[in-house]
């Protein structure tokens, strides 16, 4: 167990959820405890009845029995009572008390024991739904060898903080969220990536909690602290998506009072009416509590959640953060998915290949000037093209100097105060005018090569032309491919870039249709004018410029690893770590999740209909009406928990 020891800190919301969602043993959860209870009581009357014992023997087994599976969604269904709500398990209770105040008791006795059994299963369910999830957070190892002026210490995790040096010998789980800084390895990131095979980690390489050193040692410095590795914010936002509910289960919640009360009074006329026409009261009554056990609509309301959050659980053990629970139904109804460029379908590291100094204007310097100048003005961004600017001057180990009145233009550029300099770094559509011919020229040759295309302007002169390109990531042609089975459509393209990059990036992916030279707004239009087509449009996206989309959307999926902090907040959907193939995974997941829900409201709605018209047309036993109610529950629930299973991922 992972404890905090001095200097104290108070523990984060995750390290305070890794305490509470422990695998809890069977014999731990008080459900399972009562039914037990339940079951042996009834087993014990049951003897005493068929070996001619007494009747008060087992009348009293028996009553103990209604008490010990009875009493928790009693007392539960009398205290939503006092709240104007009927519980439907109140209505279980009645059930089995009224067929005891008729003298069958037995029958009743069998109610409870069945129904405290059925809610034991769910509650197992459950538990197992949520031990899926957090048992991620067992994964990061509970101490770790920090490195403290060349001497080794064994620490708690939870005191690591960043900056810290930890050493992870062959064979170690690796401690914290960090980056190599001596040493050479393979690393089994299956249980955050979902990567089969290990892959290779040395100098400079990113490394996360929780996964598997191979066989060399290394030295990593800690660059998340514990509360916020990869590990703990999905169990966090798992945390969050398991407390949201989706629009079919409020569906469901707001028709089932009326439901239930409907149920009440249908109970009381189908036991009034007949005893008012001369039936006895034992059969009018048998009757009446047979129905209202059938009618209740407990396999209704667990049709929806367990498919749901067992998908959010699967996802999320593959590195996939579904906020909510609405998500996973909305992502299972996209049918046009939309890619956002640089960063997405691209690896969001571009490198500049050139500069082209613009003829004409000696004054602002050579190429290493101009690019110094670029570098110094993107430094404060956080742009990947900013990045590969101030990557490109260090690597020709430029001086790159203080900025000031930065200002940062989502989709346009950046401009700042270099010197005496006003120095601007954008797109050319924002910085180039008709009369830029010699800029322009240098332009249309960088763009007509496949690559991107920057303008640098010095005081207000276009003075440099920056050439970029950008690495396609790893199955991209083969993640669009799926999309396209999965909706029946080819994704799109939605980008700021120019449209020879993007068509030349489109027709390698398989991408049918691209609109390019696009700002944060011109997306968002683009967006609502494809979702007032009719479509529910998945946008993935990374940058702060496609916050508005992704809110936009009818779902929005966010690349973690590089993505804007804003980006992150705003989307729905977080892909951990950059894997484009988990998003047809997680479409195709969410996909399995509503077809489940639609077939546990057919399997309810049916044994419903089937059972409460076969007691009010003929006679139907108690027993068998339980039995049928009560395995229908079950069903569902266990229908649901197909999702966590391993096969239910297809990466």
């Amino acid at each position: 167990m992972l404890i905090d020891t001095p200097p104290y800190a108070p523990p984060t919301r995750a390290e305070r959820l890794a305490d509470a969602t422990r695998r809890t043993p069977i014999w731990a959860l008080p459900e399972v405890r009562w039914a037990t209870a339940a079951t042996a009581l009834f087993a014990l009357g049951g003897t005493l009845h068929l070996a001619g014992a007494p009747a008060w023997s087992w009348w009293a087994a028996y009553l103990a029995c209604y008490v010990a599976g009875g009493w928790e969604p009693g007392w539960s269904g009398l205290r939503a009572l006092r709240e104007r709500t009927l519980d439907v398990d109140l209505l279980m209770v009645v059930a089995a008390i009224g067929a005891a105040a008729v003298n069958q008791v037995f029958d009743g006795a069998l109610l409870i024991v069945i129904f405290a059994t059925s809610g034991a299963l769910e509650a197992l369910a459950t538990r197992r739904t949520a031990d899926a999830v957090h048992s991620l957070l067992d994964l990061a190892p509970p101490q770790a060898t920090r490195i403290v002026d060349g001497t080794e210490q064994r620490v708690d995790t939870v005191t690591l903080r960043v900056g810290d040096v930890i050493l992870v010998r062959p064979g170690e789980r690796i401690g914290a969220d960090g980056q190599v800084v001596d040493g050479a390895s393979e690393v089994d990131q299956a249980t955050i990536t979902g990567e089969p095979l290990p892959v290779d980690r040395s100098h400079g390489d990113d490394v996360y909690a929780g996964t598997l050193n191979g066989t060399g040692a290394l030295r990593v410095r800690v660059t998340t602290p514990a509360g916020e590795t990869v590990v703990a914010r999905i169990a966090a936002m798992v945390e969050e998506a398991a407390a949201s509910k989706a629009p079919t289960q409020l569906f469901i919640e707001r028709i089932e009072q009326r439901y239930s009360v409907g149920v009440v009074v249908a109970t009381l006329a189908l036991f009034g009416i007949p005893l008012a026409l001369g039936d006895s009261l034992t059969d009018a009554l048998l009757r009446a509590m047979t129905f209202m056990i059938v009618a209740s609509p407990c396999a209704v309301v667990l049709a929806t959640m367990p498919p749901l959050l067992a998908a959010i659980a699967t996802a999320g053990r593959h590195g996939v953060l579904v906020k909510s629970a609405g998500v996973i139904e909305r992502l299972g109804r996209a049918d046009l998915v939309a890619f956002d460029k640089t960063g997405t379908l691209t690896e969001g590291r571009p490198r500049v290949t050139a500069v082209h100094p613009v003829p004409g204007d000696p004054a602002t310097g050579d190429a290493d000037q101009l690019l110094a100048l670029a570098a110094a003005a993107e430094l404060p961004s956080e742009h990947p093209i900013g990045v590969a600017v101030v990557a490109a001057a260090r690597d020709r180990q430029l001086a790159i100097a203080a900025t000031d009145t930065f200002a940062a233009l989502p989709g346009r550029g950046v401009t700042a105060r270099v010197g005496d300099r006003q120095v601007a770094v954008a797109s050319p559509a924002q910085l180039l005018t008709a009369t830029d011919d010699e800029a322009r020229r240098l332009v249309a040759e960088v763009e007509s090569a496949g690559q991107t295309a920057v303008v640098v302007a010095v005081d207000g002169t276009p003075a440099a032309v920056l050439a970029l390109t950008d690495r396609l990531r790893p199955g991209a042609a083969s993640v669009t491919a799926a999309l396209r089975a999965l909706t029946g459509r080819s994704p799109v393209l939605l980008t700021g870039d120019n449209p020879q990059a993007a068509g030349g990036l489109a027709a390698e992916v398989g991408i049918d249709e691209v609109r390019a030279g696009l700002l944060p707004q011109d997306k968002v239009a683009t967006v609502r004018g494809m979702q007032s087509d009719g479509r529910r449009v998945l946008v993935v996206g990374d940058g702060v410029n496609d916050a508005p989309a992704l809110a936009t959307a009818h779902t929005g999926v966010a690349m973690g690893g590089v993505g804007a902090d804003l980006a992150l907040e705003t989307a729905d959907t977080v892909i951990v770590r950059d894997d484009l193939t988990t998003i047809p995974a997680v479409v195709a997941l969410a996909r399995r999740a509503r077809r489940c829900v639609v077939a546990n409201l057919v399997i309810a709605g049916t044994v419903i209909v089937v059972l409460a018209t076969w007691d009010i047309v003929g006679h139907l036993p108690l027993p068998l009406g339980v039995a049928g109610h009560e395995g229908s529950t079950i069903l569902v629930a266990l229908n649901g928990m197909r999702l966590l299973r391993r096969s239910a991922w297809q990466h």
